[in-house]
């Protein structure tokens, strides 16, 4: 079988499993480990395909819309759960803390410590509807036009939040790569910088399948982060790639009873 016609193969057994693995594709083609990942870095030199550690996932498009709010808050993933429990590991007691209207991080929310005096500051109402019952965190919605989604981005918005600091902001986006931290729209993106320029830490979140991907609009430079925390299944050359810019990357392990 020849080479293009082996990456044909590949490329439908993903589009069909939505995931492939290294040795999977190694034992079904007879062929040494090496070669397929030198089929699967090809095929992502080309956008058709995605590496992860161990395998490859679809690629994505360049501008991708955020999911329905029905799926995009819900209890997380394994590996988003991970991320979770490990970031807020850095927040401290009194900490003024910014979290956003990203699906990882509505599942901060749940792994925060519990009784620890904060003041949260959102752009999300379904993040500040969870915290409001919580009375040892103080709570501020930042102001300005609601979407349907129930987040708040626009000029207003970015006006409100300059009025704060924080001493931690998580920040995460769509794609986050060596390239830069992306999102759907250029208001977002205008919104994360302005939270970015108030706040002392940076602390960037992402599951695999975000990492090394770029975007549509750039909420700010990679090298703003203090911080970039992902999980075990992203690729290990993404990881390298955004090291040597010098940004500090954690992975987060996942424990194999929790996977999906």
């Amino acid at each position: 079988m020849f080479a293009e016609e082996r990456r044909e193969k590949i490329l439908a057994l993903l589009h069909q499993e939505k995931r492939v693995l290294a040795k999977d594709l190694a034992e079904m083609f007879q062929i040494s480990i090496d070669s397929i990942r030198r089929d699967l870095s090809i095929l992502e030199e080309k956008g058709l395909l995605k590496k992860t550690h161990g395998g490859a996932i679809p690629s994505t498009k360049v501008r991708q819309s955020p999911p329905p709010p029905e799926r995009r808050y819900g209890e997380g993933s394994p590996q988003g759960n991970a991320i979770a429990k490990l970031a807020v590991s850095y927040i401290r007691e009194k900490d003024t803390v910014f979290i956003g209207s990203g699906a990882i991080s509505y599942v901060l929310l749940k792994h925060l410590p519990e009784h620890m005096p904060l003041t949260i500051v959102t752009n999300s109402m379904r993040v500040a509807d969870v915290l409001r019952e919580q009375e040892w965190i103080d709570t501020y919605l930042i102001g300005g036009r609601v979407k349907p989604s129930g987040n708040i981005t626009d000029v207003l918005a970015n006006e409100s939040v300059r009025q704060f600091k924080f001493d931690i902001s998580f920040a995460t986006g769509g794609g986050i790569s060596e390239e830069g931290i992306f999102v759907a729209t250029p208001e977002v993106a205008a919104f994360g910088r302005a939270v970015s320029a108030v706040s002392r830490r940076r602390i960037g979140i992402t599951t695999h399948h975000s990492l090394g991907n770029d975007g549509f609009a750039k909420a700010g430079m990679i090298e703003d982060l203090d911080l970039l925390i992902t999980d075990e299944d992203a690729d290990p050359e993404a990881i390298e790639r955004i090291r040597a810019l010098g940004v500090k990357v954690i992975v987060a392990q996942v424990d194999d009873s929790e996977r999906n």
